[in-house]
């Protein structure tokens, strides 16, 4: 057994902390950009493993370094933010928070997308490092990021420096619990999640009564012929072998039954996974809503304000290559190939910042016995709760150790000794 690989078999040294933490973290959940109690622990722990501090990275974001001696510098990144969703899974650590989002209204909010679960691994892992420092050599980043499902978190920590506080890394690792059985970890190399845009469009009319339409011009008639030739983009302007989705997530018109509004302002949402799809959904977006607005005879030309987007995640062949490898090597047949998935993140704006290799992979957040039995009854979709629902709740074991040995193997693969 090699030094590094006595260190990841601690983990159930640390095991009943890990657990009190995430517990801690799941029941006080914060809104993107406003991580200070989550930020304020990590530094806390962070600080009394040994860890050099850099707070307030890009707002609240925590960099730990650790320099082991002469070696591989490795990033190890976790997201801190949570969503604005109600909370219904009823277990005993249930957040029951609300809290003002950047709007201004009150909204519950709840970690229905696992970040707990990053942060109590990325946690974990830094704690075992930090207790076993002749198992490996280099240099370990611990990276806790905010504002992950805004989209701007990574990018506030480029701007905000980043580059220029933190050692040079050689790889940068990232993870992130998906439904599917815990206990499994999966890579792939390539494309891995997908390229996303919104778009918020504004089409213009003329208002009247209801029960004049002659002398109106229908942005809710506008607005739907926009929806439904929108469907047509990825299913006869995009290759079927191209992988992409287009949705109109919302559309609002009007206040009453009985007057045509002025306007009616639809967001459309764009996943892709090369730059050419990418372009090409939104230039047939900005051609079908023009079209359109001169169709019906459109007071004005409409306006188009993209937000919240988030680059294309697709891992470094030779570096996934190496922790594939890792991952074989210590979790045997629980390592497994991970499917192309439409989710978006933005933690690859940190490595393409800093010019380095990365890879992402997914580790299972299911009970397995819940999953068999869903899968053979052919009902996952239904029965199992995917990121972003309020019954999302991934079991606590063994979850929390694969995510936790998976850091440390990854990282190992480059540091271990």
């Amino acid at each position: 057994m090699s030094a590094f690989t006595d260190l990841v078999a601690q983990y159930g040294s640390i095991r009943a902390d890990q657990e009190d933490t995430y517990r801690d973290l799941h029941r006080h959940p914060e809104l993107s950009h406003d991580e200070t109690r989550t930020a304020a622990e990590v530094a806390r722990l962070l600080t009394s493993w040994g860890y050099r501090l850099k707070q307030g990275v890009g707002g609240t974001g925590v960099v730990g370094v650790l320099v082991g001696g002469d070696g591989p510098t490795v990033l190890l990144r976790a997201d801190m933010d949570a969503l604005p969703i109600r909370e219904a899974t009823g277990a005993a650590y249930a957040s029951t928070v609300e809290a003002t989002d950047a709007a201004g209204q009150t909204v519950p909010v709840m970690h229905a997308c696992g970040h707990d679960v990053h942060v109590a691994c990325l946690l974990g892992a830094a704690r075992l490092l930090a207790a076993r420092p002749e198992a490996w050599r280099g240099t370990v980043i611990a990276l806790f990021q905010p504002a992950e499902e805004t989209g701007d978190g990574a990018r506030g920590m480029i701007e905000d420096g980043l580059a220029d506080r933190i050692p040079r890394p050689d790889v940068a690792l990232a993870q992130h619990v998906l439904r599917g059985p815990s206990g499994r970890a999966l890579t792939r190399e390539g494309p891995v999640l997908s390229a996303a845009d919104s778009m918020r469009i504004r089409v213009f009319g003329r208002g009247g009564h209801g029960s004049m339409p002659q002398n109106t011009i229908d942005p809710v008639v506008l607005a739907s012929m926009i929806v439904v030739r929108l469907q047509t983009v990825v299913a006869r302007e995009i290759a079927p072998t191209e992988p992409a989705v287009l949705t109109v997530g919302s559309m609002h018109a009007g206040s009453k039954s009985n007057i045509i509004p002025d306007e009616a302002v639809l967001e459309v949402n764009m996943r892709s996974y090369t730059d050419q799809t990418r372009q090409r959904l939104r230039d047939a977006v900005e051609r079908i809503v023009r079209a359109e607005c001169a169709a019906s005879g459109a007071t004005r030309e409409p306006e188009f304000e993209v937000f919240d987007s988030f680059p294309l995640t697709s891992n470094d062949p030779a570096a996934t290559a190496r922790v594939a490898g890792a991952f074989a090597a210590h979790f045997g047949e629980r390592a497994e190939q991970m499917a192309l998935q439409t989710a978006s993140e933005d933690f690859s704006d940190l490595p393409r910042a800093l010019g380095v290799p990365y890879v992402y992979w997914s580790v299972g957040g299911t009970d397995p016995q819940q999953w068999d039995a869903a899968v053979q009854a052919g009902t996952v979709d239904s029965d199992i709760p995917a990121n972003h629902s309020p019954l999302f709740l991934p079991v606590m074991q063994p979850t929390l150790q694969t995510g936790t040995e998976a850091l440390l193997v990854a990282a190992g693969a480059w540091i271990g000794v």
